[in-house]
């Protein structure tokens, strides 16, 4: 991957993890994983990306404790990659860019594959974010809180 400057040590949530996604590319392979994707192969048809670059982003996703590697299921000499509890925790920002492109990137009535419940088939809901009490915030609820800056020295 090309060399991008580093967010580890920003005190911001959005910047931060920047650093583990890096590029489109991860989350498309993560949604793969997801999916149920666990081979090289299966992201390499399923993304139509050039191996070496599919190579280097697992490598970059491993190295971050996105996914890990496994002994193949079926026995052979492969590996797989497999979501860890913190690529798991990428589902809800997957579902919310999943939503956002449904709404602003298809036309209306244009066909587009949908995220349902299994369960249903129905469906999965709009996520909002809420206050405490129940609201649904908009942008204009809520604001970023930067510790002073003597604090900021015992976050890192």
């Amino acid at each position: 991957m090309v060399k991008r400057i580093s967010h580890q040590d920003s005190l911001c949530g959005v910047a931060r993890p920047m650093d583990a996604i890096g590029d489109g590319w991860s989350l498309l392979i993560v949604r793969d994983a997801f999916g149920g994707s666990r081979r090289f192969g299966e992201f390499q048809k399923s993304l139509g990306l050039a191996k070496n670059i599919l190579a280097a982003r697992l490598r970059h996703l491993v190295a971050h404790g996105i996914l890990e590697t496994i002994e193949a299921s079926d026995g052979s000499a492969y590996q797989e990659y497999v979501l860890t509890e913190k690529g798991r925790g990428l589902f809800p920002l997957l579902v919310a860019l999943r939503q956002w492109g449904e709404a602003f990137f298809f036309e209306p009535g244009e066909t587009h594959a949908r995220l349902v419940d299994r369960k249903t088939g129905r469906a999965v809901p709009k996520l909002e974010p809420r206050a405490r009490d129940g609201r649904v915030l908009k942008p204009e609820d809520t604001a970023v809180q930067v510790p002073p800056r003597s604090q900021n020295r015992k976050l890192r």
